[in-house]
């Protein structure tokens, strides 16, 4: 038994390596949140997107691990240095990530604007490897950090054995953290900058105790404490290698899956992947923490018991997810805990077994598990959720974890009575996804027409009869068949004199779109989904003539890369984001950094249209001020149904028409178009509801010149916690 000194000794190192793993972590995923949403601006709101991003963390998690767990303590003996040190190291290198990533990120944006169509399988594939460069070194270190600090507390402490357990549980709780503190508070105060710069902060704070470590701990201890270990452990077995791959590819593939089946009730703001993140980490928190407590009891479950609750609580977000059942948000997020516990507690489990302390066989162990989490992404993201339903997705990543499950029991050799009773939960579970339960993409319409269309944008579902027809993206409701849209296009056609070509940004169901054609103009609409344009000939019959047109133009794109990309000048601008106003990314169409990238492409007496729907007036406070640091001449117009604000920006002052004006500058085609659905007799009598319809500038924002704006490095009305929960006062 070690004098008291001593342990006390070794409980304030074990306190204080715990810190420092809880914040390594806590930055980690800090960067992730951050650096994802910076994804999203510069490249895409696509599903692939988050999939490079996820696989490019895996990827240098499990490379750091791997070349860390193979060199780090052969290097510190070569240089004569305590691992400490080289953590430390690796901890100040991470930190520089926050500044350089922003910069990599906006040059690789520039560089590909002349790859074309964000749409393209080459744009596709080339946004990933510029995002792999800007991400990978940084997460390399992140990986490295593992067995680095592994081959330090080798060097320090008389039974190493679990100690990356006891690192694991440390990361994972700092990765939680670090999930929520930015998503709910840091991004929402500060900015994804000041967040980052908070985060780099931390890092050297994280390297400045473990250089102090470093001289407490000599480097003499190193090489002693290697050779006393070195040889008494065995290398995983394929069998191991297995699940460590096989769970780690099904994880991270469904993390991708659950980010856009779970919409339908999470809805689409950014707090719903930091939610499914969170959840996931904290569930993991929660199994390593079981885990290590049974490791100190000596009652640890075995792995086939872990492998069949692992195949069998990967079915449950589908069967919970059913629509019919009309779950909550809560219900749905629980859902897929009892998966991540089990993950949770079965992946250090294995990686303690097999490694025994070793930094090399736990950096192999641990590469292994990140190689699926590397690939599974990619094929949930680039493939899985193109090619079938979400419930199906699920499914088909649930039936190698199933398969495990029936393995592991087979290799026991049980009797029949055992192995069904194991079995039964999870072949029950499979047989109800497969027959009987159901998604939004099964039950958007129940018996009316429907069309369902996917892409790797999105999946985008058509369906009603009459007027009462609508477009769901992922489950969500984005638009219906409103007067309101065709006023969009009609509202700056009017105003501006002898319009000659025009630029609708967002889709819909292509009313806007169909609005402007009508003026016979050169008429260009961009849509980030595929599947949207699909939808188009859904909602109206004549939309196979309408993209027949020789003046209609469909590009689908980005609206923001393409204002970037192209040189062509417009008199009209419509820009229609799908709701809500707080929409994950949708700040990338209400910024000071948009509307400049939109008023370049304006010709004189061109005219802005923002469509707005209801929004807290904090946020619409917000965006008017955006659109007014912007443009010099701002207008707002109350809509035709008496819901959300037209935005009318222009360089130059905006014409006040009489109804008999505004109906005599639109072509015969446009007036037909304008009361095409009954919403008034005549066109001056539609003319007159929308002229009515001026709301003063000064009854949405006070004080323009104090006014917070939205901006690309402070999306006010995405971040919304703290002032609508906790009636935070931003205070200007």
């Amino acid at each position: 038994m070690p004098p008291a000194g001593e342990e006390a000794q070794a409980k304030r190192l074990n306190a204080v390596l715990f810190l420092l793993f809880f914040l390594s972590g806590f930055c980690s995923l800090v960067y992730q949140v951050v650096w994802l949403r910076l994804a999203f601006g510069h490249f895409g709101i696509v599903t692939p997107v988050l999939s490079v991003v996820l696989s490019v963390f895996m990827l240098g998690l499990g490379a750091g691990a791997l070349l860390a767990g193979r060199w780090g303590a052969p290097l510190a003996r070569r240089f004569n240095v305590s691992p400490a040190a080289l953590y430390g190291a690796a901890e100040l290198m991470i930190g520089l990530g926050a500044l350089v990533v922003p910069v990599l990120f906006e040059f690789g944006e520039t560089l590909l604007l002349q790859v074309g169509a964000a749409s393209s399988s080459l744009y596709l594939w080339l946004s990933a490897l510029v995002i792999t460069v800007a991400l990978l070194p940084w997460c390399v270190m992140m990986g490295a950090t593992f067995p680095l600090m592994m081959a330090f507390v080798r060097s320090v402490s008389p039974n190493p054995k679990n100690s990356f357990s006891f690192l694991y549980l440390a990361n994972v709780v700092g990765a939680m953290t670090g999930t929520i503190i930015s998503a709910t508070v840091l991004i929402e105060l500060l900015g994804f900058t000041r967040t980052s710069l908070t985060a780099a902060i931390l890092n050297a704070v994280i390297a400045t105790v473990s250089f102090r470590l470093a001289r407490l701990y000599p480097a003499k201890a190193v090489s002693e404490a290697s050779e006393i270990r070195r040889g008494q452990n065995a290398a995983p077995t394929r069998w191991r290698e297995l699940i460590l791959f096989t769970t780690g590819f099904c994880s991270l593939a469904m993390e991708v899956v659950w980010t856009r089946g779970f919409t339908i009730v999470l809805k689409t703001t950014i707090y719903s992947f930091a939610a499914i993140l969170a959840i996931y980490l904290l569930a993991t928190w929660v199994g390593s923490a079981l885990y290590r407590n049974a490791l100190r009891r000596s009652r640890v479950l075995a792995d086939e018991t872990l492998l069949v609750l692992s195949g069998t609580f990967a079915l449950l977000p589908v069967v919970l997810n059913d629509p019919e059942i009309q779950f909550s948000a809560v219900g749905v997020l629980l859902s897929i805990a009892p998966l991540c516990g089990v993950l949770g507690y079965l992946t250090p489990k294995l990686v303690d077994d097999y490694a025994g302390g070793d930094p090399k066989l736990a950096g192999r162990c641990y590469a292994i598990n990140i190689l699926g989490g590397i690939l599974g992404p990619l094929f949930a993201g680039y493939i899985l959720v193109v090619v079938m339903p979400v419930r199906f997705a699920l499914i088909t990543l649930a039936l190698p974890l199933c398969g495990l499950g029936v393995a592991a029991v087979g290799r026991k050799a049980l009797d029949a009575t055992a192995t069904f009773s194991r079995l039964f939960p999870m072949a029950l579970l499979l047989l109800f996804g497969v027959v009987a339960s159901h998604s939004y993409e099964d039950d958007a319409g129940g018996d009316v027409p429907r069309e369902v269309h996917r892409d790797p944008a999105a999946t985008a579902i058509a369906y009603g009869t009459g007027m009462q027809r609508q477009l769901l993206l992922n489950g969500i409701g984005i638009t219906i068949l409103t007067p309101i849209t065709k006023v969009m296009a009609h509202l700056p056609l009017a105003l501006v004199d002898h319009p000659r070509d025009g630029l609708v940004i967002c889709f819909g169901m292509g009313t806007t779109f169909r609005s402007m054609v009508s003026w016979g103009i050169d008429t260009t609409v961009v849509d980030l989904t595929r599947s949207v344009v699909e939808s188009f000939p859904f909602f109206h019959e004549d939309a196979a003539a309408v993209l027949a047109n020789p003046n209609a133009h469909v590009v689908i794109d980005d609206g923001r890369r393409y204002l970037l990309r192209t040189d062509k000048m417009f008199d009209a601008i419509v820009i229609d984001p799908p709701p809500p106003v707080e929409a994950a990314g949708s700040s990338l169409l209400y910024s000071t950094g948009f509307y400049e990238a939109a008023k370049r492409h304006l010709r004189s007496g061109g005219i802005l249209q923002q469509w707005v729907p209801v929004a807290e007036p904090q946020t619409v406070e917000a965006m008017v001020s955006s659109l007014m640091q912007a443009f010099p001449y701002v207008i707002a117009l109350r809509s035709v149904e008496g819901w959300g604000v037209h935005f009318l920006a222009s360089m130059q002052p905006i014409p006040e028409l009489t109804a008999q004006e505004f109906v005599s500058r639109l072509p015969k085609a446009a007036q037909q178009d304008l009361v095409e659905w009954g919403h008034a007799r005549t066109p001056e009598d539609m003319a007159n509801i929308i002229l009515e319809g001026r709301i003063p500038i000064s009854r949405l924002v006070s004080d323009p010149a104090t006014a917070l704006a939205i901006t690309d490095d402070r999306p006010f009305n995405e971040y919304f916690v703290l002032r609508r929960y906790l009636a935070w006062d931003r205070g200007g």
